[in-house]
């Protein structure tokens, strides 16, 4: 055995050194830097997924006033609906179920955004224009000055843009021409001063005259 070691001596230290290497390698050097690899992960990974699972923003739709409209005459349920201030008046007549069979909704502008106490009047097939605004103007809230309804007719001199609206051929463009027109020139002195307001001729005067006044 001594002869052995003695002649393999130089070779067993060389190898013992090796393994000595090898030992202190993964014992100490590979390991600290796996073990920061790992952390470094774990650091940069977990708050980006806590930031995007907890982020309120992401998951919060935008969200619009409640509003009550009153919808009338030729609908399956007519009633007061809570809907939202974004829909139109197509949303509140499905609300309502729908037309009947009689509706006659021809002069009804369905892409007007719906407003807070609003009353929508459906008419019926053969109603006069005068019984259609009559119907209106009973559920219409008084608004005090800013109201433009008097003796059953809209005051055009006072009527706001909702009150306008409801009369027949008159959607938003053309109740903001008006106030527009009188708030550059003046009051209307008769009604038939309507017409020099842009947008609306012989024809749209035609199915207003009995339903506009001008005190």
């Amino acid at each position: 055995m001594q002869p052995f070691l003695e002649k393999y001596k130089k070779q067993l230290a060389i190898l013992g050194g090796v393994v000595a290497v090898v030992l202190i390698y993964f014992l100490f050097l590979n390991d600290s830097p796996h073990s920061a690899s790992i952390e470094t992960i774990d650091q940069m990974t977990i708050p980006a997924i806590e930031e995007h699972s907890t982020n309120p923003e992401t998951e919060i739709e935008t969200e619009y006033n409640r509003i009550m409209v009153d919808i009338k005459g030729a609908v399956k349920y007519p009633g007061v609906y809570t809907l939202s201030e974004e829909q139109r008046i197509v949303d509140a007549v499905e609300a309502a179920g729908g037309y009947t069979d009689d509706a006659n909704p021809v002069l009804i502008n369905h892409a007007q955004r719906l407003q807070d106490e609003m009353v929508i009047y459906i008419p019926k097939t053969g109603e006069e224009p005068a019984e259609v605004m009559e119907q209106v103007l009973q559920g219409s809230p008084s608004t005090g000055s800013g109201s433009g309804s008097t003796s059953g007719k809209i005051n055009i001199n006072k009527a706001v843009e909702a009150e306008l609206t409801q009369l027949p051929g008159i959607g938003p463009s053309k109740a903001a021409a008006i106030i527009q027109h009188r708030s550059e020139h003046g009051k209307f002195q008769v009604i038939d001063d309507l017409k020099k307001v842009t947008g609306i001729g012989d024809k749209t005067f035609e199915q207003l005259k009995d339903l506009i006044d001008v005190k």
